[in-house]
């Protein structure tokens, strides 16, 4: 049967227009639902959720809110509006028109970048697929779940560039995007922090500050691109991807806050007897969340990045805002590597130092909101500051990743950094624990002893609103 394109799925490319494309996504969309049901939320696919969905790009269109079940989503496809006066403002192309169709002699850099990025919304759905089951509140679920189809909405807008301009190599990429798994010792995601676990709402609230933060970096350059579909389809992704980083800032934000209550109550910062999680907790989270986020910027240094820029496929992060001449071949950019025993910041050619460049964008972004977790803690009177640690630490990717770094940035020998592993990074104690902590709360208006509630309801909604219907 074929599928009704303006109700089942909206979208502003013309899909009816197109007989081509339409074969090839009645195809492709059975596979996507069954992958949906094997590997998308456990347990509550039959469940009404209080979601906002996207039918236009328009402000009125694009968050519209209502009860739906999961499966029967509509997962558009949406294209920011067109510039006709569009140019290419970086690279060798600098000044042409945006391109329209894909050049030939960038169509597998292309399609490269294209499956990289698609690749990973289905990988963290899969890595969040079972925290419904334990989420301290039915204003977290319906969170959790909002995140998870919007993942799936990006799944379907890189897709739709991979059938629309990629041809027989473009269907079979989209297939492998279905079946690659996070985690799969056979077949994992492309990309390391998508293969890692997300088994707790500590974890998933460090996962959506962090790890979608540098998918607004990655979604952002990739917005500044050539190849106008792209550039176009990135820029309504990240109008859904800034309330991802909502719940993770906002999630992280009612845990400080209620660990400052418990310890402003007991007189302790020992909160973990009382339901709480504590201060030092956190911090060993946030080094190993924004750590594994760190390496998928890659290597400071890279040809590729430079190749990518040159090509005009890939700018920086705000690319039109940059006051230079949007070439790089003569410009320098002050990379930290290390150097006879410590960190030092070398001057590198700008042009191969992209990766850096936009990494130290992110971590400048990061610092912002963990300077907000500290007022939290400051308001209540607290003593203690997080931070982030020294980007050398725990890397496994990149100039430090074969050095031992602590927080602070001492390179030190191995065995004493793993000395001090314990009071740096999550210990096996410290996932039981948090593990513990992980008791559904169901009940309108009610919250898991260990978060505070949310300032306001999604969509202004009251406190006591039910976000899940499991009648």
């Amino acid at each position: 049967m074929a599928i009704d394109y303006i109700e089942r799925i909206p979208n502003n490319v013309n899909l009816s227009d197109n007989r081509r494309l339409q074969r090839a996504l009645e195809e492709w969309q059975p596979r996507f639902l069954d992958w949906w049901k094997d590997m998308g939320p456990e347990g509550f696919q039959p469940y009404e959720i209080y979601l906002r969905t996207a039918t236009s790009v328009d402000a009125k269109g694009w968050a519209s809110f209502g009860y739906t079940r999961m499966p029967d989503y509509r997962w558009g496809i949406f294209l920011a509006e067109p510039d006709p006066e569009r140019r290419i403002h970086f690279g060798q192309h600098k000044g042409e028109p945006a391109w329209q169709e894909v050049p030939g002699e960038y169509r597998g850099t292309l399609r490269r970048l294209i499956v990289t990025q698609g690749d990973t919304e289905p990988a963290s759905v899969e890595q969040q697929r079972h925290l419904g089951l334990t989420a301290p509140s039915l204003y977290d679920l319906r969170n959790l779940f909002q995140v998870n189809v919007e993942e799936g909405r990006h799944l379907w807008a890189m897709v739709y560039l991979l059938h629309a301009y990629f041809g027989r190599d473009g269907r079979e990429e989209a297939e492998s995007l279905l079946e690659r798994r996070s985690g799969d010792q056979d077949k994992p995601r492309i990309l390391g922090a998508f293969n890692e676990a997300t088994p707790d709402w500590l974890s998933f609230f460090m996962f959506t500050f962090f790890t979608d933060r540098d998918g607004k970096y990655q979604l952002a350059s990739l917005a500044e691109s050539g190849f106008d579909p792209l550039a176009r389809t990135c820029r309504f992704m990240l109008t859904e991807e800034a309330h991802h980083m909502f719940v993770g800032e906002t999630g992280i934000a009612r845990v400080v806050q209620r660990t400052c209550e418990l310890m402003n109550e007991h007189k302790t910062a020992d909160v973990r007897r009382h339901g709480g999680i504590d201060l030092e907790t956190l911090q060993r989270y946030l080094n190993f969340h924004y750590t594994v986020s760190l390496d998928l910027f890659g290597s400071e240094v890279s040809t590729n990045a430079a190749n990518f820029y040159t090509m005009g496929l890939k700018g920086r992060f705000e690319e039109a805002r940059k006051d230079d001449d949007h070439n790089l071949m003569d410009a320098t950019y002050g990379v930290i590597v290390p150097q006879n025993g410590v960190a030092v910041e070398r001057q590198e050619p700008a042009l191969t130092s992209l990766n850096a460049r936009l990494r130290d964008d992110y971590t400048m972004d990061c610092a912002r909101g963990v300077a907000r977790w500290n007022q939290v803690i400051k308001r209540a009177g607290i003593d203690f500051e997080l931070k982030l640690p020294h980007v050398g630490f725990n890397r496994r990717i990149g100039a430090f990743a074969t050095h031992a770094v602590t927080p602070d940035g001492r390179i030190v020998p191995a065995e004493d950094w793993e000395r001090g592993r314990k009071a740096w990074l999550p210990t096996e104690a410290d996932h039981e624990f948090i593990r513990s902590l992980m008791v559904p709360v169901r009940e309108p208006g009610r919250y898991a002893p260990w978060i505070a509630a949310p300032a306001r309801g999604i969509n202004n909604q009251p406190p006591g609103f039910e976000y899940v219907r499991f009648s």
